[in-house]
């Protein structure tokens, strides 16, 4: 068995990467790895196809080594929320919080749900793939659930489904919503203020995740943090020790529910995703984080648009940050563009560089179809897949805010909450088959609770 997502020689060339992108010097230590016989990072999966444990050693000596070289980006990317957030965060408004309020968080919910589903079965697919796919089955621009009907086999061939989501997630397929991370740790962040309240601390995200998260469905910088607590390692240590996924995308789709239980208070929701963040992420995976709370709660004040929801996020994150830039430069190129194919295709060549899970692209496409979209429902969700990169993750949050600007469930359409059911299957113990509206309840009564 190869176990992904942790073993030493496996994370090497992806810290190599990382040390790349935060501009440390790591020539020296390429060069140790690659006369020590080791390869780059996996392509696609957490494990490289054939076992190398004589490097796990040397690649546990390099982590530790590369971990240690300071970034030259640090002036502009701290990590303490003080140097991040300076002024204290103000509460949520009475009226944000007031009548209204439950309508919205159900359409996030529902929202959230679909724009997950829409993405899922492209989830690692390159970006012409993905078009490629669409067009075969009459669906581009993508305005709909893809399917395989009518779709040659040979393309299906070159480019199958993701292996996880096409049983499920395909429009001949869906039933419900079937589980997913992206609506996991939504649940796991409901139990979180359940069980602490507001005033939770990071240690006991830790706890509620050994007590309630299987270590199968942690992913990325989430397994490596689930590990590193099993070594004995307390936050935030957690986030940094041997972990190169530490600005991947992992900590911002936790982010939601921050932001809904902060209706009109984008400072707060930052500052409490923040410490749900720095468990397992550092730098440009907590600003994903806290972009998506701030404009996730300005947006579910009721009184915001779309874009000044993303102004809010954008307000809550270092200015001169690699994701304050991206989102930046996602929001210009999505106004000065007609055609979202072309605005995608811009964004691609700009941040390819990065990984397709990295929170800087992902932040940017996402920034970039909401504004696109203009509030519309439909293409917001449609926009965020159809960009590519982590496609159920951009589609979950770009419906979790379109359906707060939405207002109420029944102004999503018909087409994409119907087969939903209702019903939503998770490994979260207690939430199996809940339904999106108790969701909503037990989200407003966090929202609203003293």
């Amino acid at each position: 068995m190869r176990l992904t997502w942790v073993q030493p020689e496996d994370l090497v060339g992806h810290e190599l990467r990382q040390a790349a992108e935060d501009g440390r010097d790591v020539r020296v230590f390429a060069a140790r790895w690659a006369a020590a016989g080791g390869g780059p990072a996996p392509a696609t999966a957490g494990a490289s196809p054939v076992p190398r444990p004589h490097l796990r050693a040397p690649a546990g000596e390099l982590l530790d080594a590369l971990a240690a070289l300071p970034s030259p980006l640090a002036a502009d990317e701290p990590d303490r929320l003080d140097a991040i957030l300076p002024v204290r965060p103000a509460g949520r408004t009475a009226t944000a919080a007031g009548p209204g309020l439950r309508a919205r968080l159900h359409a996030a919910w529902l929202g959230r749900a679909a724009g997950c589903l829409l993405g899922k079965p492209v989830e690692k697919l390159p970006l012409a793939a993905l078009r490629a796919l669409a067009r075969a089955g009459g669906n581009w621009p993508l305005d709909g659930w893809f399917t395989a009907r009518g779709v040659p086999a040979a393309l299906l061939a070159a480019h199958p489904w993701n292996r996880r989501s096409a049983g499920t997630s395909l429009a001949e397929n869906v039933d419900g919503m079937p589980e997913d991370d992206d609506l996991n740790y939504p649940l796991l962040n409901l139990l979180l203020l359940q069980r602490y309240g507001r005033g939770f601390t990071t240690a006991d995200v830790a706890r509620l995740w050994l007590d309630e998260l299987p270590a199968g469905r942690a992913f990325t910088a989430e397994r490596i943090a689930y590990r590193n607590l099993l070594d004995g390692i307390e936050p935030p240590l957690t986030a940094v020790h041997r972990n190169p996924f530490r600005e991947w995308i992992g900590a911002q789709i936790r982010a939601d529910v921050h932001g809904w239980t902060h209706p009109g208070a984008p400072e707060a929701a930052a500052a409490q995703a923040y410490r749900d963040a720095v468990l397992t992420h550092t730098a440009n995976g907590v600003y994903g984080a806290m972009f998506v709370a701030g404009t996730v709660a300005a947006a579910a004040s009721g009184t915001a648009d779309v874009h000044q929801a993303l102004a809010a996020g954008l307000g809550v994150v270092p200015p001169r940050s690699r994701l304050a830039r991206a989102v930046r430069l996602g929001i210009a190129t999505a106004r000065a563009t007609a055609c979202f194919d072309t605005v995608v295709d811009q964004l691609h060549a700009t941040l390819g560089g990065y990984h397709w899970v990295h929170a800087v692209p992902n932040a940017a496409l996402l920034a970039a179809a909401l504004t696109h979209a203009d509030g519309d429902f439909s293409r917001s969700i449609c926009a965020a897949v159809s960009g590519g990169w982590d496609t159920d993750s951009n589609g979950a949050t770009a419906g979790s805010v379109a359906g707060l600007l939405a207002g109420h469930p029944d102004r999503l359409p018909a087409r994409w909450t119907s087969p939903l059911k209702n019903r939503l299957s998770t490994s979260v113990a207690g939430f199996d088959g809940i339904g999106f509206d108790a969701l909503a309840e037990l989200t407003h009564l966090e929202a609203v609770r003293p």
